[in-house]
């Protein structure tokens, strides 16, 4: 082994240690302003703990509270304090595990015999800034399975015990000490408590240990840090912002659904207003598919079991799936929870030649997935929803022409919708897939080559794919910056074969079809609740549920009013009429507060010469008015234009 390595820095010059120097001792080289700010370091892309040896040549990169993984290692070092301080205030509590994703939060399950209060909250908040003071050093230690065993059991930590079981054979045990506290982790973690900087706590929950109903009943503590206070409220006002935004309240507010968590859980009611936004999305899909080549079926809602045994969803999926027992003897029924089974067993029913491909195939029936209660959130994760699901059927030759054709549409639906700046990821293959490697090979290739054509860079979610094929997924960033995914592409590398589909090629030859599973906005209902967030409620006028409101400024002109509403809605405009025996300007304020984007006002002046003033909402500038039919055939245009807004 040599006595030294080769360290190269992310400017291309090059150090040499002594074989065993830490990441830190690297920091140290550099400069002591980097060692004093260092939290961790990057090596091959992935963070490490200051603390790791280096043993081999390789690529250091130093991270710092300006880096945003530096917020991450903060996060993760407070979640060891508040621990710490949990334990110092209630000496019983067992600590269980903190949370893998530190990206905003951080967090503990404890196991203790009252749940925390907010009273609790405040005092364990103190104690972390007093842990915070004392500054104490972060040390790492690693330790064989025996000694980590002796250590907890001698803590009386029986959660702790099971969580090391968890750990394979052979793997190496690492300890983080801070103070007098000690728990199981991999790190990385900061050099003193003092850089955790600025530190809140954020709300307590129940859960199970591991997420199992039956088991033992933990509490939750939530909390966040930064480096400083200023990003700290700037974190606290982004999370306020989503606490205004928040889908269940605006939904419900704007009489859009109902959720009954009691009755319905995962199933929400939708009211008049929410069918107006539902349809108006779906209309609009549909009107662009006789464009893109796509025909709408519909499959049945039951199948018996052999059909998602042929698809691998019954060996895969079968947790997640609704099963009961039919009216025949050994008959097991399965409630759909994906539309592809369906369309695969359609296209398997007839002869198909390559003159008739691509076929590609959209539905929107119901689908249904048995999600845990636990996991359920208003719409964005629900047990019943619609997807605007499509599967394609095509030759090998044509799938760089579908997958462009994908981009081309989400490119149209996102700009008509008013979501921009797209990211671009392809999910490869996770450690369960079906179907053979080199297939998977060439499809993520494919997919990749395809992303990048298309003029976007291409990330990668390294094992993220479901278990038949790899998927290109579009990443919208909201308004609050969030990340979702909405739009998918996948190729299947598995259900062509399993249900033997083929198509008579040019050479008269049977082959088997590629197959591209596409949706654009995605489930229906998480696409609802993610727009609502993001728009505030404040839709395009095309989309609107009420687009439009008529307000009679006294009872004299309800007649009136009752006219023009009529014409409008003859127009096809959807419209309200506010009739109550309330002043002009509370009913213009409660239409602003219901996101109505017009308001056409009515008074005694109108009334004689036929005309309506319209009202922007967000708008004091004014507009001239207008007569009935000027006003009704605008809107109707705007409306079949989809315009953003209604003049």
């Amino acid at each position: 082994m040599s006595n030294s390595v080769k360290v190269t820095l992310p400017d291309g010059n090059c150090l040499a240690l002594e074989n065993g120097s830490t990441v830190l001792a690297v920091a140290e080289r550099i400069g002591p302003g980097l060692a004093k700010a260092a939290l961790a370091g990057r090596i091959a892309g992935e963070l490490v703990d200051l603390r790791t040896p280096l043993h081999e040549d390789v690529a250091v990169e130093i991270i710092t509270a300006r880096d945003p993984e530096g917020g991450e290692v903060i996060r993760h070092s407070a979640e060891h304090v508040m621990a710490d301080a949990v334990k110092r205030l209630f000496p019983e509590a067992q600590v269980d595990a903190g949370r893998a994703d530190h990206s905003e939060k951080f967090q503990y399950d404890f196991l203790v015999e009252e749940p925390f209060t907010p009273e609790d909250l405040e005092r364990i908040g103190k104690e972390m800034q007093k842990i915070i003071a004392e500054d104490a050093t972060f040390v790492r230690q690693g330790v064989n399975r025996e000694e980590a065993r002796a250590l907890f059991a001698g803590k009386g930590e029986d959660l702790k015990l099971s969580r090391l079981d968890d750990i394979p054979e052979g793997e190496e045990i690492s300890l983080f000490h801070h103070g007098e506290f000690v728990d199981l982790c991999r790190g990385p973690h900061v050099q003193h408590a003092g850089q955790i900087g600025a530190v809140t706590l954020l709300d307590a929950s129940g859960t199970y240990f591991r997420g199992d109903e039956k088991g033992l009943k933990l509490q939750r503590i939530y909390g966040t840090a930064y480096s400083s206070k200023k990003e700290l409220r700037s974190y606290l006002n982004r999370m306020e912002e989503a606490r205004k935004r928040d889908h269940r309240r605006v939904g419900v507010e704007l009489g859009l659904f109902m959720l009954d968590p009691v009755l319905s859980p995962g199933a929400p009611f939708y009211l008049p207003k929410g069918v107006a936004l539902y349809n108006g999305l779906c209309d609009y899909m549909r009107d662009l598919y006789p464009r893109y080549g796509y025909e709408e079926v519909i499959t049945p809602q039951l199948f018996r079991s052999e059909l998602f045994r042929r698809s691998g969803h019954y060996q895969k999926f079968h947790g997640d799936m609704y099963w009961f027992q039919g009216s025949d003897e050994d008959e097991e029924l399965g409630v759909k929870a994906m539309n592809c089974p369906g369309h695969c067993h359609l296209f398997s029913t007839g002869k198909r030649s390559y003159r008739d491909l691509p076929i590609r195939w959209a539905e929107f029936s119901r689908l249904h997935r048995n999600e845990r209660s636990g996991t359920l959130t208003g719409m964005t994760r629900v047990r019943t929803f619609a997807q605007d699901d499509a599967h394609i059927y095509c030759t090998p030759e044509q799938v760089p022409e579908e997958i462009d054709g994908f981009f081309r549409m989400v490119s149209e639906v996102y700009t008509q919708l008013g979501l921009e700046g797209l990211e671009m990821s392809v999910s490869t293959r996770s450690e369960e897939f079906l179907g053979e490697e080199k297939d998977w090979d060439a499809a993520e290739k494919a997919l990749i080559d395809a992303v990048e054509n298309a003029g976007f860079a291409c990330g990668i979610k390294e094992g993220e794919a479901a278990f038949y094929g790899p998927k290109v997924e579009a990443d919208f960033r909201d308004v609050l910056g969030r990340a979702w995914t909405l739009a998918t592409i996948q190729i299947d590398t598995a259900m062509p074969g399993r249900f033997g589909l083929r198509y008579v090629g040019s050479d008269g030859e049977l082959h088997q079809p590629a197959m591209l599973h596409r949706a654009i906005l995605g489930s229906l209902e998480r696409f609802i609740g993610i727009y609502i967030e993001h728009t505030g409620g404040d839709f395009p006028f095309w989309l609107s549920p009420v687009q439009a409101i008529v307000l009679p400024i006294s009872e004299k002109q309800i007649e009136y009013a009752e006219t023009v509403k009529a014409r409008l809605m003859d127009s096809g405009v959807r419209v309200e009429l506010d009739s109550r025996n309330e002043t002009l300007g509370f009913k213009i304020r409660d239409a602003e507060k219901q996101k109505i984007p017009l308001s056409l006002v009515v008074g005694e002046q109108e009334a004689q010469a036929g005309t309506v003033s319209p009202r922007l909402r967000k708008s004091k500038d004014k507009i001239e008015a207008m007569t009935m039919d000027a006003i009704a055939n605008q809107l109707a245009d705007a409306t079949a234009k989809r315009s953003m807004g209604p003049l």
